[in-house]
């Protein structure tokens, strides 16, 4: 299909199906409330829901969202839903962000204005953006092939013909984190020629474990970042392990419960982000139950979790990109590369160490990511 505006409009019988759902928990039996340690707290996930059930207004969420201009476009046989937002400055550079998991689109909602108009938030007109945010396939408000294999290499393929074919860039900046900075790192490698740059705030937990080379090369600096890789894998990787290997079977359990969805979602903002411990520090409930609807009424957290086993079994290997790059580093982020390491694997021209923030960076400190990335493509433009 040609590209076509698309608003988001969940059915009645979605929220009413919802609601009785969250009518009818029935919560496990557990042996005592010993807080996060052993997953999600009980009585944080109890009070939630009983927010979402009795508060939570979707259809405000809902209007706030379509603010931003969606469309949906056919890509390989597989409907691709995305924000263009244009810019408002006298020449903006075409920008793609792309998100990763939990999260989706949302990720990117409070810091669309402040690429698209940075006049308006202290910024220089001179700095602004056109801005593409589309929904990973099998994420979100877009589709998944049939046969479900599909991986970061397949995905930065379709970008490129997003970018290029359907909305006529001829290069364009790309950024993003999670399975975005894989998407954004894949895009740069097989088409270097399109992109003007890219930004990260992560390079990626799996990529953390393979030896740039020679591991005799290696600083100790460098060793020491594989082995706390491997022992964050060893006492978190389990989400991995299982979206990796059986993501059918998790995807019956979460599909089917929105309590089990919360509270499998809750757990990674809760660990990943630069909240210390307590949510309402980086989120609001309505932020978090946002980013949980998309999953729970478009019934896609199946196949996003399939996106892990696609990238285990058949990811292609990914060599040094040249293509000058960003990297800004969150203290509360999962894993933070020392810069030798990056260097052996990108071609670093902007490092920002950023003070506070997180996994979810875009949500959690908004402007200074928006700071940086504008001030990293400035001379690129």
């Amino acid at each position: 299909m040609a590209t076509e505006r698309f608003e988001i409009c969940v059915a009645d019988e979605v929220l009413a199906d919802l609601k009785y759902r969250l009518d009818h928990i029935r919560w496990p039996n557990l042996f005592e409330d010993n807080g996060w340690e052993q997953g999600t707290d009980f009585t944080y996930l109890h009070s939630l829901l009983a927010y979402w059930r009795d508060h939570f207004d979707w259809r405000a969420q809902e209007a706030k969202l379509n603010r931003f201009a969606h469309y949906r476009s056919n890509i390989d046989g597989i409907d691709i839903h995305f924000i263009h937002e244009r810019g408002k400055g006298p020449n903006p550079l075409p920008l793609l962000l792309t998100h990763g998991w939990p999260d989706s689109f949302v990720r990117y909602s409070k810091i669309i204005p402040m690429l698209t108009d940075p006049a308006s938030y202290g910024g220089n007109a001179e700095d602004s953006f056109d801005v593409i945010v589309p929904s990973l396939p099998g994420f979100g408000f877009s589709g998944y092939p049939e046969h479900g294999d599909i991986n970061n290499a397949h995905i930065s393929a379709m970008w490129a013909k997003l970018m290029t074919e359907e909305l006529g860039y001829t290069t364009f900046a790309a950024a993003g984190g999670d399975i975005g900075s894989g998407v954004t790192r894949y895009l740069a490698a097989s088409r270097p020629g399109l992109l003007a740059g890219i930004h990260l705030t992560d390079i990626g937990i799996i990529r953390s474990l393979l030896a740039p080379g020679n591991q005799a090369d290696l600083t100790a600096e460098e060793r020491q970042y594989q082995q706390t890789a491997q022992s964050w894998l060893a006492r978190e990787g389990a989400y991995i392990s299982i979206q990796s290997t059986k993501p059918r079977t998790l995807a019956y359990g979460l599909s089917d419960s929105p309590a089990g969805l919360a509270g499998w979602i809750l757990e990674k903002f809760h660990d990943w982000s630069d909240c210390k411990g307590d949510l309402s520090q980086s989120f609001t409930e309505d932020e978090l139950l946002t980013n949980i609807m998309i999953y729970w009424v478009t019934n896609t957290i199946g196949s996003a979790a399939q996106i892990y086993h696609e990238n285990a079994s058949s990811l292609p290997p990914l060599g040094r990109i040249e293509v000058p790059t960003g990297l800004a580093l969150f203290p509360g982020d999962i894993l933070l590369p020392p810069k030798e390491w990056a260097m052996r694997n990108l071609n670093i021209t902007r490092w920002t160490e950023m003070p506070h923030g997180g996994h979810f960076t875009a949500m959690e400190a908004p402007g200074p990511l928006a700071g940086d990335i504008r001030a990293f493509f400035r001379p690129l433009r």
